[in-house]
């Protein structure tokens, strides 16, 4: 897989750790593109935390030479990295809305929409809606994205999120127990981001100070009093 920056992708998007929870349709979809089964463009939305980025990733990982492109983390360069893109045999766009209203950006993705159906590659594209909803600027480029294969996603119910985390928590070498668990659905965001994000934190922070996983440690962790009687 190809990076136009350095970016360090988390060791647990792979498709055997995404868990479906109601998207079973789109996993199969992008499985298919990743294995060259099927050389049908995907465009796939939903809200955070519904898997977008880690399907993509997933994908990537699985094809020989894809290159994976994270608008939102390339930011003002957007259209210097889509540049000359598109030849690659699996191409990833990721945060397709984070160019929206970006004029350069939206004619460089267009280009490189064009020819990589021209070169024959497989597309995968993501976003936090569908194409007609992002508020993008060029109508030509709406078009191409809403000829892909319209993939929604939804958010994994709390149950699955607590399989997940229990799940990265395992891979870092920590154990969550019920009573961390609860606290952390209780007490911070439960969008599957930000616990993720949070988990990192408690990693180091578990490392650093040599302790298991307590509600009082995560209560620590948090920034909340020692003393929370609400827990």
């Amino acid at each position: 897989m190809q990076l136009p920056l350095p970016f360090a992708l988390p060791p647990y998007q792979r498709f055997d750790a995404y868990v479906p929870d109601g998207n079973e349709e789109a996993v199969a979809a992008v499985r298919r593109v990743a294995a060259s089964a099927d050389a049908q463009s995907l465009f796939l939305s939903g809200p955070e935390g519904s898997g977008k980025s880690h399907l993509l990733v997933a994908a990537c990982r699985e094809s020989p030479g894809a290159l994976y492109l994270p608008l939102a983390l390339i930011g003002e360069g957007a259209d210097q990295v889509l540049m000359g893109r598109g030849a690659e045999p699996l191409v990833a766009v990721d945060d397709v809305q984070s160019i929206a209203g970006n004029r350069a950006a939206e004619i460089a993705l267009f280009d490189c929409f064009n020819r990589c159906r021209d070169a024959g590659g497989r597309l995968l594209l993501a976003a936090r809606a569908a194409p007609a909803r992002l508020s993008l600027e060029l109508p030509d480029l709406v078009s191409r994205l809403s000829s892909c294969v319209q993939l929604p996603l939804v958010p994994l119910g709390e149950d699955a999120r607590r399989v997940v985390l229990r799940q990265r928590a395992g891979e870092r070498g920590l154990t969550l127990e019920d009573d961390a668990l609860d606290f952390l659905f209780r007490r911070h965001a439960r969008d599957l981001g930000a616990l993720t994000a949070l988990l990192d934190r408690i990693d180091h922070e578990s490392l650093a100070q040599q302790r298991r996983v307590t509600v009082p440690f995560l209560r620590r962790v948090i920034g909340l009093p020692s003393r929370d009687p609400a827990t």
